[in-house]
């Protein structure tokens, strides 16, 4: 039998998706970085219907890392990170859920660092550097996704894609509906419009090692209009029902 949600400290999301020369390093990075915390968790690596070796290599690291929880969840279809992020948090055990990516983006240092700020607000959201190594475009693609969310939603946040930590029956609560790349924005712009406390945590980022960057897909960039959409829509309502937000607001207080 399965222990109950929250019976544990915190829950990673890992995704993979054809990432069979990054997948192990990440593991391999992240059980490290917590061999110095006294953090219970679990590793959810939700392998989204990759056609390389991925889920044979994630099997061997499972049994060789025995007892570290390591879940494997394999699609038969691509449903995309979004979906995937969403779904983990229902078979999260974690209080805390956190995104660690399988393309091996975040350094020992970073982790670590955002770890040690769990409490001291309900969303940790890191932003990267100024010595951001993703390349010219893709950086500066970046700050144009946050100048136009902050624009949409009236929230004022450095970065909204990267590793953040959040409550896990918070994600479950308020989970966007999109299946694309910008599921973050979507969610933490939701959770601050209903009153979410949250520290911005300044960390460093790694480009991907091997392989390029699946942003760029067209059902990737699609998803993220249709997100900027949905976003423009829930400003809209709260500014012709502005009691509508209030009374989540409420709820939340008396519980």
């Amino acid at each position: 039998m399965n222990p109950p949600n929250g019976s544990i400290d915190i829950s990673f999301f890992v995704p993979c998706y054809n990432e069979e020369k990054n997948i192990i390093a990440t593991l391999a990075k992240l059980t490290e970085v917590l061999k110095s915390f006294s953090l219970t968790y679990e590793i959810l690596v939700f392998d989204d219907a990759s056609t390389d070796q991925s889920c044979s290599l994630i099997k061997k690291f499972q049994k060789k890392s025995a007892p570290i929880s390591i879940r494997l969840f394999r699609n038969a279809n691509n449903y995309g990170l979004g979906f995937n992020y969403i779904e983990g948090s229902y078979h999260a055990r974690g209080q805390h859920y956190m995104l660690v990516n399988g393309d091996n983006a975040e350094t020992p240092e970073s982790i670590a660092m955002l770890l040690r700020k769990i409490g001291s607000a309900e969303m940790i959201i890191p932003y990267m550097q100024a010595n951001d190594v993703r390349g010219f475009v893709r950086s500066n693609l970046s700050r144009l996704f946050s100048l136009l969310v902050n624009t949409i939603t009236g929230h004022s946040i450095i970065y909204y894609n990267g590793p953040v930590i959040h409550q896990t029956a918070k994600v479950i609560r308020w989970h966007p509906m999109t299946c694309g790349y910008a599921y973050q924005a979507e969610l933490v712009s939701l959770l601050l419009d209903h009153g979410t406390s949250y520290l911005e945590v300044k960390i460093n980022h790694n480009d991907r090692e091997h392989g390029t960057s699946k942003a760029f897909k067209l059902k990737n960039v699609l998803s993220i209009c249709h997100s900027l959409v949905q976003m423009i829509c829930r400003r809209t309502r709260n500014e012709l029902w502005p009691n509508h937000k209030k009374a989540y607001l409420s709820e939340e207080e008396e519980a």
